[in-house]
């Protein structure tokens, strides 16, 4: 059987700092510590080494040395971080210092994580979880990657999983005990109320408005009207910078354009959109093609009107998003006599151009996501692949439900398949093509 290759990477942003960290995992990780920063620090204590080249001796850096022996790390094998100087040439110098070290060798991206979940250490809804937590912009997105990365996706799918052994268990012994009279039905019947209360979390896991999806990839927001309204005026407003093109000439936007904002802690995505208009050129159309089809997968709409000829109606191609459309008065400082003082409930007045109405109207925006994104009791779906599982294994046990209970065999198939799909969200069972997918979203020194 061949050694298993002790990894390393710099596990800290690359680039110039202050501080880097190089982690070191696998069987090695100890013998690295002995040759390059002895004596070997006790477990779990930083302590101050002088690293030399494990050849030529030479110094290379003064660092703070940890250890961390297996099981007791973050991947379960035995783990050494050395703490140095974050300037380039240390780390190059460090890194290339610990590829002399036999069975040493660069970690691949996610390759650190990855050896977690195969030691136990992670399940697949962790690993994703934490993933997330790296990636998460806003303080909303890091309170729902922290959640799962802590294992409380976890905790449910395991949860259910068991619940469905449970069920199984019983209907195993329903198929065994067929030929003793009613034993047979009466084990059959004790697992039907346990796949029920079952099939009916999961239902409503699934019916969340695609809520922990939403948060995690963002808030999408559309800029929509006609053409000249201040669309890309409203998105550098919003932005606080010249994100979008603006000019008198109507027609300017041809395309999308996107910026991410942070709204009271909520990740929001804007987009500029072309003009709704009946246009003569080709590339007008298909920019206004591209604004209908981005305004119906939109979670808001923001109907931008102008002040000095209102319309507040939208065209026969987005009449049925009016539940999802927020209408809002531009150019308000062109108007004669000002603007009404009371508008109503989801009509805004604003001016791109002085600033006026603004902020108002970026507080409703956080509000309209913040009541869509709200937290539930339980943990949120937050990746399509857990939805698609998710959605087998609720076939399956409706499969059971609906299907004969006198053909034992097929129920106790039908709760298989439903265990199989729970299992893949964790990673109990699954192909390894998921799990490249997965870890390969990690940075290198993850």
């Amino acid at each position: 059987m061949s050694q298993v290759a002790t990894i390393f990477a710099l596990s800290s942003a690359p680039g110039r700092a202050g501080v880097a960290v190089l982690r070191i995992s696998g069987p090695a990780a100890g013998t690295v510590l002995d040759e390059m920063a002895a004596p070997r620090p006790r477990p779990r204590q930083a302590s101050l080494r002088r690293l030399r080249h494990p050849v030529s001796e030479e110094s290379l850096d003064q660092a703070l040395v940890l250890w961390f022996p297996a099981p007791a790390s973050f991947t379960g094998e035995d783990v050494a971080e050395l703490h140095v100087h974050g300037g380039r040439a240390v780390v190059h110098a460090v890194l290339g210092a610990l590829a002399e070290i036999p069975g040493c060798r660069p970690a691949e991206a996610g390759e650190f994580a990855r050896r977690a979940f195969e030691n136990g250490k992670l399940d697949l809804t962790m690993a994703e979880g934490l993933a997330d937590l790296i990636d998460a912009e806003t303080e909303a997105q890091r309170k729902q990657a922290l959640r799962q990365a802590e294992g409380a996706l976890a905790a449910l799918y395991d949860g259910w999983r068991n619940s469905l052994i449970e069920a199984l268990a019983l209907v195993e012994a329903a198929i065994d005990f067929s030929d003793e009279g009613d034993v047979g039905e009466t084990t059959f019947a004790k697992a039907v109320p346990v796949v029920q209360g079952l099939e009916a979390e999961i239902r409503r896991h699934l019916a969340d408005g695609n809520r922990g999806e939403i948060l995690r990839e963002g808030f999408h927001v559309v800029l929509a009207g006609p053409p000249n309204v201040g669309k890309s005026s409203l998105l550098n407003a919003l932005a606080r910078r010249d994100a979008a093109i603006v000019s008198d000439e109507a027609g300017t936007t041809r395309d999308v354009i996107e910026v991410r904002l942070d709204l009271e802690g909520l990740p929001i995505i804007v987009s500029d959109t072309a003009g709704i208009r009946e246009a003569a050129g080709r590339v007008e159309q298909e920019g206004i093609r591209r604004t209908l089809a981005r305004s119906r997968a939109a979670d808001l709409i923001i109907w931008l009107m102008d002040a000095t000829a209102p319309n507040p109606h939208l065209p026969p191609e987005l009449a049925e998003l009016a539940d999802r459309t927020l209408w809002v008065t531009n150019k308000i400082d062109l108007r004669e006599g000002g603007w009404p003082d009371v508008l109503p409930d989801d009509m805004l007045a604003i001016s791109a151009r002085t600033g006026q109405g603004i902020d108002e109207l970026a507080r409703r925006i956080a509000a309209i996501a913040r009541e869509r994104l709200a937290p539930s009791e339980h943990p949120s779906l937050t990746q399509e692949r857990h939805r698609r599982n998710l959605s087998e294994c609720q076939k399956a046990l409706i499969d059971f439900l609906e299907g004969s209970p006198w053909q034992l065999e097929l129920r106790a198939e039908d709760l298989r398949i439903a265990a199989r799909a729970l299992g893949r969200i964790t990673g109990r069972i699954d192909p390894e093509q998921v799990l490249d997918e997965i870890f390969g979203r990690f940075c290198i020194g993850k």
